[in-house]
């Protein structure tokens, strides 16, 4: 017999040897709001089925939880796969990217056309038909090269040339009644777990409409985002172009010496970008109604600060001045920073500025007047004058930057016409393969885990422990805006994660594993190992990546 501890109910119970979580879950009671859909051992991610062989420690996960959200959306996908190909034999799905509170794919079947209206009925109602019958998800596993044998003879080269580099001698694959698929991590026990989804057409394709996070007994209510759909359509168009959808594509161009080569382009294509801004601003400053005002946000470990260097830059090759200052250096003193359930300090409150001394001081500065700017003593928690002046003179333009710079309530008695807003996403644009997304999110973590350790601030168990109350304030306070940028500018990198592999798995290991944190450490490890890794030394110290992994010329 063994011992499993429950965390959910703080209690220990003796179990038969591979005994499966499935079967140990009616032995726990504790309050389900929600069904549970995975479970964490010891910190690691597993499926229902997982088989448990020694005494461990096993927490029981519904779909508020970020880890069960996870193996949620890869079933669903499982499942639309499969309905796919009953109904559509030979056709193909390409799994996207998340979108407007849900995921965007593209199916085309043989013949190359996409789904009409009465194919996606039939798919739907296929795809619930499955759910009815509740066929479980099965896992397998095979020598890699057995599997590469595999997927070649079922047709699916993206997996093909995924495993081909994967450097593994093992690996798992999972069948749905007579379909097979590769996905990098678990699925719930069978379909009849897949309740709460739906699809409609959306723009050329399908969104897979689902649950809502804190609701999970609801969808999420779409919310249409067309600029950043365009961003993301943008970055797939060159990737369909140059042959690098996938992660696959991208390992074997690296394993073939292309890597430096990849590094210029991905450096061009985003410097071509930032002139194009710098270009629009200086075309609308000497337009009838003139921009003086350049409004920059985005969310944590976006590359605002770099962005805001190279996009001044260029403002300077078309002739102009461009003056920056941060929102931060009007946080009011820390006595009065909003404060959180908890007791700690909510730092992204929007009231955590004080936007009224912010834009008196912009008005100001608009009618031309000079004007003494603060600058915030994070030390002390004060904002102190020293003296720090500022003037907007013929040719200027000023650049603000801060995570609350696109909320309308910060600039509301400005004129629109004198704004330009500008909204930075690391929007990934590669999968891993045609059914395996990468978390558009994981780029962000990796830079913020990999620059706050580089830098003392924070261990890495300290960041990943940060991540969810700052996604929460993300959510809050800066997505709701980013539609209404005049531009968005994409800061994710071709080869972010290949390169960010040699600077991240050593600070990834030193997480412990008997803390919560590891469930993170863990799937980023197993993650970054898809990766070909690619040395930094051919990126430029103007980089992006600079501000994360160090050599920037702009810190």
């Amino acid at each position: 017999m063994l011992q499993v501890y429950c965390i959910n109910t703080g209690t220990t119970k003796e179990f038969k040897e591979g005994t499966t979580l499935l079967e140990m879950l009616p032995e726990f009671d504790f309050d389900k709001p929600f069904p549970i859909v995975s479970a964490m051992v010891n910190n690691v991610s597993q499926g229902l089925k997982f088989r448990v062989y020694n005494s461990r420690d096993v927490e029981f996960l519904d779909l508020t939880h970020h880890t069960a959200r996870l193996v949620y959306f890869r079933s669903l996908g499982f499942l639309l796969y499969k309905a796919a190909r009953d109904l559509f034999p030979d056709s193909k799905l390409s799994m996207e990217h998340p979108i407007s509170k849900g995921f965007y794919c593209r199916i085309k079947k043989s013949d190359g056309e996409t789904l009409n209206g009465n194919d996606i009925a039939a798919l739907r109602l296929r795809m619930r038909n499955i759910v009815a019958d509740d066929i479980p998800f099965r896992r397998h596993e095979a020598r890699i090269e057995d599997a590469i044998a595999m997927f070649r003879k079922l047709g699916l080269d993206d997996k093909v040339k995924l495993l081909e580099t994967s450097g593994s001698v093992y690996t798992d694959y999972y069948t749905l009644g007579d379909t097979t698929d590769y996905y990098y991590g678990r699925l719930v026990p069978s379909t009849g777990y897949l309740n709460i989804w739906d699809i409609e057409a959306y723009r050329d394709g399908i969104l897979i409409r689902i649950p809502d996070r804190d609701h999970p007994d609801r969808l999420a209510e779409m919310q249409d985002q067309p600029k950043t759909f365009e961003v993301f359509s943008e970055s797939l168009r060159w990737n369909d172009i140059m042959g690098l959808s996938t992660v696959g594509d991208v390992n074997h161009a690296c394993q073939n010496g292309m890597a430096r080569e990849l590094v210029q382009v991905a450096e061009a294509l985003q410097e071509k970008k930032i002139v194009q801004i710098a270009e629009e601003i200086n075309r609308r400053y000497h337009s009838e109604n003139p921009v003086r005002l350049v409004l920059i946000t985005g969310p944590s470990s976006s590359g605002k600060t770099t962005f805001c260097s190279r996009v001044s830059i260029q403002l300077k090759a078309c002739g102009l001045r461009p003056i920056s200052f941060s929102t931060d250096d009007y946080f009011v003193n820390r006595v009065d920073t909003p404060i959180l359930p908890d007791g700690t300090y909510d730092f992204d409150n929007f009231e955590t500025v004080d936007h009224a001394a912010l834009e008196r001081d912009l008005m100001a500065l608009l009618r031309g007047e000079e004007i003494e700017v603060p600058e915030y003593n994070f030390v002390t928690g004060m904002r102190e004058y020293n003296g720090k002046k500022l003037q907007l003179k013929e040719g200027s333009v000023l650049l603000l930057e801060g995570i609350h710079a696109l909320n309308p309530k910060l600039t509301d008695q400005i004129p629109e016409s004198t704004k330009f807003r500008i909204f930075i996403s690391t929007l990934t644009s590669t999968a891993l393969d045609d059914h395996n997304t990468i978390p558009t999110d994981d780029n962000r973590l990796l830079r913020r885990i990999v620059r706050d350790y580089n830098k003392g601030a924070f261990t890495a168990r300290q960041t990943i422990s940060q991540w969810a109350s700052v996604r929460a304030a993300e959510e809050k306070w800066i997505y709701p805006y980013q539609e209404n940028a005049d531009v968005m500018f994409n800061s994710a990198y071709l080869l972010e994660f290949a390169v960010m592999r040699n600077h991240a798995e050593s600070i990834l290991t030193t997480v412990p594993n008997n803390c919560r944190e590891y469930t993170e450490a863990h799937r980023l490890l197993r993650f970054l190992r898809y990766f070909t890794p690619v040395s930094d030394k051919e990126i430029p110290a103007t980089s992006m990546l600079r501000q994360f992994i160090g050599g920037s010329s702009f810190m």
